[in-house]
């Protein structure tokens, strides 16, 4: 019989709160994550389904001098107007048009981040400076980019989604955190170059991985979740 076929409360316990307790975390602590422990996430987060089990996924993982070089890379463009307005997303992660209830959630999250440190809602300088900090992966010590072949579908894509929030789970069992970050899309040719990949390798979103940092106020912020009700509709038979 298997392990979660009659699983103990304490089993159960355990899994929602590796679950529930994941959120984004923008401030890390420097505190180094050994190799093994990276190695192990990805190893069990490999075990999420895919279609055909193809097991899309391709990470590329980043630490010391190499993520300093790719971070700093971007860094130099995004504080550069010129050279910013010339970087395309190759895939459209949001709608073009938005419309309720998604863009009052986007907006929401936003306000909410910039009122806990202190930003007025016209201080572009201050969101541009928060912004950028994701390419510094907020301090964290891992910096994960995930890449997938061109070829591979829609279905593959979802696949990966399940993948990488195996990794964040398996992290918060493993008291770590996470943040996946689509703000490195813009920058896929510049990745692809730093981090030699192949022509048919595309990327797919980056992930910041460490210790939070509990001083940080930014970490406070837990995004709210609709109701089951709002999202299900339970069909029974006539």
């Amino acid at each position: 019989m298997d392990l979660y076929d009659q699983p103990s409360e304490a089993q159960t316990t355990a899994v929602d709160a590796a679950i529930t307790s994941r959120h984004s975390i923008r401030a890390f602590l420097p505190t180094p994550v050994p190799r093994e422990t990276v190695e192990t996430i990805l190893r069990i987060a490999s075990r999420a389904p895919s279609g055909t089990n193809t097991q899309p996924w391709q990470v590329h993982v980043l630490t010391g001098a190499a993520k300093h070089r790719l971070s700093e890379r971007i860094s130099a463009i995004y504080e550069n107007a010129a050279e910013l307005a010339e970087q395309r997303e190759e895939y459209d992660y949001y709608p073009k048009e938005w419309a309720s209830p998604y863009i009052d959630r986007r907006r929401k999250v936003g306000w909410d981040l910039y009122a806990l440190l202190g930003i007025a809602k016209t201080d572009k300088a201050a969101m541009h400076r928060q912004h950028a900090r994701n390419y510094q992966f907020f301090g964290a010590p891992v910096g994960l980019i995930f890449s997938i072949d061109r070829m591979m579908r829609q279905g593959s894509w979802l696949d990966y989604g399940m993948f990488l929030q195996n990794i964040m789970v398996a992290a918060r069992a493993r008291g770590l955190h996470t943040c996946p970050q689509a703000a490195f899309t813009r920058f896929h040719r510049l990745i692809a170059e730093e981090l030699a990949f192949k022509p048919e390798q595309m990327l797919v979103c980056g992930m910041a991985l460490g210790h939070a940092d509990p001083a940080a106020v930014e970490n406070t912020l837990v995004t709210e979740r609709a109701d089951v009700s709002e999202f299900a509709r339970f069909i029974d038979d006539l």
